[in-house]
């Protein structure tokens, strides 16, 4: 992606808060964002990991699709909208029960990731026949273009990016959203719904990207800064930056698209089998299906794995090579983990070097370094999942 000039960036409706607070502001995704704050990545990380922090990633894009025509029957509106955004992506939305959230991913026609992304269906009523939709930051455009195109004169795409979206994640993420918004504490991970809040309706899913349990709340313009500075209000609460986000989110193991994802790599080579719906399968019915379905069945030149790298951190683009040195594949994200203390990467390497505990090497400022592939999460997720009742 071209670098947006500094006098072209887009700001967040918090834009002010952040560098009151001391945000170090950077360029990212068309915006100027918060990579960290006084204290540090590693102060950041550190306290989601234990207590609570609040992200701002307003720059990503929410948006709503609602039919045009509603029967009244929610179930067969929903079963409509499904229609709609089905043949874009691999997921089953159809099989959505009332305020589940899925991930899914939105494809090319040769089965590449052009996203990742988002998609719910409300759960109040009146709600059938639309989808609450969330897709990145750098590709929220051409998405929100593709989306609208294919549901022309049936469904609207309704933008709701002029809006804040807040994540609050960690242990404690709960027990600070009980004394705000005590109802969406009954929300189970990848579910969400509509709340009151100072007469405002938020919009609260039980999700995230750091692999902590935590909420992610899209709040109107006129009370995104009362919520920000309630939670912030909250001793249990900092405020965490992009750099602390990417930290985590990479010690989970959970992709980022534009360097782990893009349009030339499939689901299956990111190890996002479970992305493809059985129904799906079944019927060969989605974008890169031939493709798709022959890398389900095995055949496949490259997968995605994780790397415990010994030394200094291989970043994205370094080399990573067999035990004999010969070149094998790329690092797409690498850092330091401070849970671990060590570095550790992400990277596409052939299926037959795949397996744990495959003794590899990268390649970091021209010195070969040991790595060995390793099972992701590198540190495990703490979702909270719900039985039901």
């Amino acid at each position: 992606m071209a670098e947006v000039p500094a006098a072209d960036l887009k700001t967040v409706l918090l834009n002010d808060r952040h560098v009151a607070m001391g945000g170090r502001m950077v360029p990212f995704s068309g915006y100027s964002l918060p990579v960290q704050y006084p204290t540090g990545i590693i102060a950041e990380h550190k306290w989601c990991r234990e207590h609570a922090g609040l992200f701002d990633v307003s720059h990503m894009g929410p948006s709503f699709l609602v039919l045009d025509q509603k029967s009244g029957d929610g179930d067969a509106d929903h079963a409509a909208i499904a229609a709609l955004i089905e043949p874009l992506i691999c997921g089953d939305i159809r099989g959505l029960k009332p305020g589940q959230v899925r991930y899914t991913l939105l494809l090319n026609e040769t089965g590449g990731a052009l996203d990742d992304l988002m998609i719910a269906r409300p759960a109040a009523e009146g709600w059938g026949g639309a989808l609450y939709i969330v897709v990145n930051a750098g590709t929220k455009d051409a998405d929100f273009q593709r989306i609208a195109a294919a549901a022309a004169g049936q469904a609207t795409l309704n933008r709701s990016d002029h809006c804040a979206l807040l994540a609050l994640q960690g242990p404690e993420a709960v027990e600070v959203l009980r004394d705000v918004i005590p109802g969406a504490v009954d929300l189970s991970f990848m579910h969400y719904g509509s709340f009151d809040f100072d007469g405002s309706k938020l919009v609260i899913s039980r999700s995230g990207y750091t692999g902590e349990d935590g909420f992610e709340i899209l709040v109107d313009p006129s009370h995104a800064t009362i919520l920000f500075d309630r939670l912030l209000s909250d001793g249990r609460v900092k405020p965490i930056g992009l750099g602390a986000r990417d930290s985590l989110r990479l010690e989970a193991g959970l992709p980022l698209y534009g360097h782990d994802l893009d349009e030339t790599i499939s689901p299956v080579e990111a190890g996002l089998n479970f992305a493809v719906a059985r129904r799906r399968r079944d019927a060969a019915d989605f974008p890169g299906a031939t493709r798709i379905l022959s890398e389900l069945g095995g055949v496949l030149d490259r997968v995605r794995v994780g790397l415990f790298v010994d030394g200094a951190p291989a970043r994205e683009g370094a080399e990573i090579l067999d035990k004999y040195g010969a070149v094998i594949g790329k690092v797409t994200s690498g850092g330091f983990s401070p849970s671990l203390n060590r570095a550790i990467a992400l990277g596409f390497v052939p299926p037959d070097k795949a397996a744990p505990g495959t003794p590899l090497q990268v390649l970091v400022r021209g010195r070969t370094q040991p790595a060995e592939v390793t099972n992701t999460p590198f540190v495990p997720h703490r979702y909270v999942r719900k039985t039901a009742k």
